[in-house]
């Protein structure tokens, strides 16, 4: 990435020298046209606080956000899903989290982590309206949230929901270590709409590309009863 691409327009902030050179400019301009810039000035002036104020906010609601989803995601690892969710008299829970820090790195991974509880104990529903709250670019988190999704449709027999969430888990960022398992989910999904052509392709597909995988034996014998059907 060049430097012109990564100059912010605000550098000279950082700088004492830089900014007394700044401050320098704007002084000779004021002296020249004080009434016609004195408006637009003011405009800069309240754009570069309020810039350095959001910054600093949410920066210190993600930290507290992060201190607070330790407790929950502690209860969650024990599989305590009730305390995660719904806290202690010591700690908040995801909820509350995930309402309190909606704007938060932190607060929106305590969407995934209730999705998951809520898919644990059978309540599908939820569940997916939480995973599809949460949104990442992380290469494996994102697509196990859309696997999840796929989970909790297959659970309500919602297959083509189901098949769509599973091909965008597959989709996303491939890789050896997760997208079989996501390849033979949607492989599986596609048997049950019997859309078998479909399943032999992502079979066929899983094989192709990914033949060392655990999965890769499965989906050969899958694949082979279906082309003999």
């Amino acid at each position: 990435m060049s430097n012109q691409e990564t100059n912010s327009g605000l550098d000279f902030i950082e700088s004492p020298e830089g900014l007394a050179n700044e401050l320098g400019k704007v002084e000779k301009v004021l002296a020249k046209n004080q009434k016609t810039i004195y408006i637009a000035v003011g405009a800069v002036v309240a754009v570069v606080l309020g810039f350095f104020a959001y910054n600093w906010y949410t920066k210190s609601q993600d930290e507290e956000a992060q201190a607070a989803m330790f407790a929950p995601v502690l209860a969650f690892e024990a599989d305590s899903l009730n305390k995660a969710l719904k806290g202690s008299a010591n700690s908040p829970g995801l909820k509350a989290i995930a309402d309190d820090f909606g704007g938060t790195a932190s607060g929106n991974l305590a969407h995934f982590y209730m999705g998951t509880a809520l898919l644990k104990q059978g309540k599908f529903d939820e569940a997916i309206e939480q995973l599809k709250s949460f949104s990442s670019s992380d290469l494996l988190v994102q697509a196990r949230a859309y696997s999840l999704i796929g989970d909790a449709y297959m659970e309500k027999n919602a297959v083509s929901d189901a098949v769509g969430y599973y091909e965008k888990a597959a989709n996303y960022k491939p890789n050896a270590q997760f997208t079989p398992s996501y390849l033979m989910k949607l492989a599986i999904a596609h048997e049950k709409a019997k859309q078998n052509k479909e399943a032999i392709g992502t079979y066929a597909d899983l094989l192709e590309k990914y033949p060392t995988s655990a999965e890769a034996l499965n989906a050969k014998k899958y694949m082979a009863l279906l082309e003999a059907e």
